[in-house]
């Protein structure tokens, strides 16, 4: 594992979210909007976060042609590049699809890569180190990511000392939601930097002794996010629950299956464009949408309230 030539992928990066434009001709009758996501992606860096990382999950990497993939990523390079860094997603089913896509972030000019075991296939453990050593090859920092409730396949801690030893494997999104993990991974691979990836623990996370938070809600809350994470990493615990705790109930929508269309949603709640989703995401339920407005609702009172006192 080489840390010392690369950059950090700390601090507070978000999976950006993707806005489209109707467009009969596009795919789904929905057009990539490339300069509202260029705006979006400058006001989450001018508002305090580190970096942005397109084509993730709920930049929905996997309802977009190959074309559109790849300028998502170009536009979020020629966008922040300089001012925050780009971490883009580069999941795939096999791992020469995976490695092609890091090709490309590495041509874009990417800080780094985030990527997923093998999609769409429940990997063994040969399969799993196979596939994160085909992309660390292309020598972009790498940060794999464990989400075992989508790929079904759990990086655990034990696994994740045998990948970071892959040179160029340099940190992990943990999104397990089990907060044991933070002290056992830093154990098992000291040099592996642990980035909180469920917004729901993320304070807990933090406190732990993760170095980052690769996130979703900070596309609605990114200044607060940022200052979150200040707090949090500088000990100043009490200030950091009292800015966090009003907004778990908003940040538990970061790890359910409708959690694209619930930031969306929670953007347009603080005057950002949102719109729609890409199939096979459809619009929110009437009951989920009520659900995601109200815990917003109180999110928003709660931060009104402090920039009041």
């Amino acid at each position: 594992m080489s840390t010392d030539k690369h950059q950090s992928l700390g601090g507070v990066i978000v999976a950006t979210a993707l806005p489209y434009r109707e467009d009969a001709s596009a795919p789904a009758g929905l057009a990539v909007d490339y300069d509202r996501f260029a705006e979006h992606c400058r006001w989450l860096v001018d508002n305090g976060c580190h970096g942005v990382g397109p084509n993730g999950s709920l930049g929905e990497y996997s309802s977009l042609t190959d074309e559109e993939r790849r300028r998502v990523a170009r536009t979020a390079v020629e966008t922040v590049g300089g001012s925050g860094v780009v971490v883009v997603g580069v999941h795939g089913p096999g791992a020469h699809q995976a490695r092609h896509w890091a090709e490309l972030a590495a041509e874009d000019g990417a800080d780094g890569v985030l990527c997923l075991p093998p999609t769409m296939y429940r990997a063994n453990r040969d399969e799993v180190i196979a596939h994160f050593e085909a992309v660390a090859s292309v020598g972009l920092p790498v940060m794999v990511y464990n989400n075992p409730i989508d790929t079904k396949v759990d990086l655990t801690p034990g696994l994740l000392a045998e990948i970071a030893q892959i040179d160029n494997v340099v940190a992990v999104k943990e999104f397990s939601g089990d907060v044991r993990r933070v002290l056992e991974i830093r154990e098992r691979a000291p040099g592996l930097e642990v980035v909180a990836g469920a917004d729901d623990v993320t304070l807990e996370a933090l406190l732990m002794g993760a170095t980052g938070w690769f996130a979703g809600f900070p596309n609605v809350f990114p200044a607060e996010s940022a200052l979150l994470y200040e707090l949090a990493t500088t000990g100043k615990l009490a200030e950091a629950r009292a800015l966090y705790e009003p907004l778990v109930a908003a940040f538990r929508w970061d790890s359910r299956t409708e959690f694209v269309q619930a930031i969306k949603l929670g953007m347009e709640q603080v005057g950002r464009y949102g719109g729609p989703c890409r199939p096979p995401r459809g619009p929110l339920t009437d009951e989920h949408r009520e659900q995601v407005t109200a815990d917003m609702a109180r999110a928003i009172a709660a931060l009104d309230e402090r920039k009041a006192s």
